[in-house]
């Protein structure tokens, strides 16, 4: 185990960007306060990180894969000037109910990520403004499922939707990479 990686697993709309109708246009992404820093903290302490991310919209034929691309070429660039670098980004592009390989609540992007970039997954982390992203996180075996109120987590936390396994609740990406930090115990 000690030759392993940890890792931070991150949705993109709504708990790194504000969350868009289909997201299909770079010039449209805007990052929320803090997560450039927040992400290089979180980084600069040794964790990888990675995108996960469910990208319907392709599949529903509103934008093309590669207007998907050019959105997450945005993200990096953006990222860059903070040191921020992700190691993977994985998306699912078909539409709810259709078979897919690693939609989330799906686990697989974050199992491939596991045995590909070497990471325990017991000691990692998800964070996510959706149920299906703290279902990903549960499945996969990661150590906590972070929810936050960004993007859509305030509205299941209003129409009074309580996730049925572990998680750990916050305000938004900031918040949760203090509290990731704070728990864990780095070497």
């Amino acid at each position: 185990m000690g030759d392993l990686a940890r890792a931070v697993f991150l949705d993109r709309d709504g708990t790194l960007n504000v969350e868009k109708h289909y997201l299909s246009k770079p010039e449209e992404l805007e990052l929320f306060e803090g997560v450039p820093e927040s992400l290089n903290l979180l980084q600069s302490a040794g964790m990888e990180l990675f995108v996960v991310t469910n990208q319907s919209g392709i599949g529903r034929g509103y934008f093309s894969e590669e207007d998907m691309h050019r959105v997450h070429g945005r993200l990096c660039s953006m990222l860059r000037p903070y040191g921020v670098t992700f190691r993977h980004i994985y998306f699912a592009p078909e539409v709810p109910g259709q078979t897919s390989y690693g939609r989330k609540p799906s686990p697989r992007f974050l199992w491939d990520a596991a045995r590909d970039y070497r990471l325990d997954l017991k000691q990692s982390f998800m964070i996510g403004d959706k149920l299906c992203d703290l279902q990903c996180g549960w499945a996969a075996g990661i150590a906590t499922s972070i929810l936050v109120r960004t993007g859509y987590g305030a509205q299941l936390e209003q129409v009074g939707v309580e996730p049925e396994g572990p998680f750990h609740r916050v305000n938004d990406l900031p918040e949760a990479a203090g509290w990731i930090l704070q728990r864990a115990q780095f070497q």
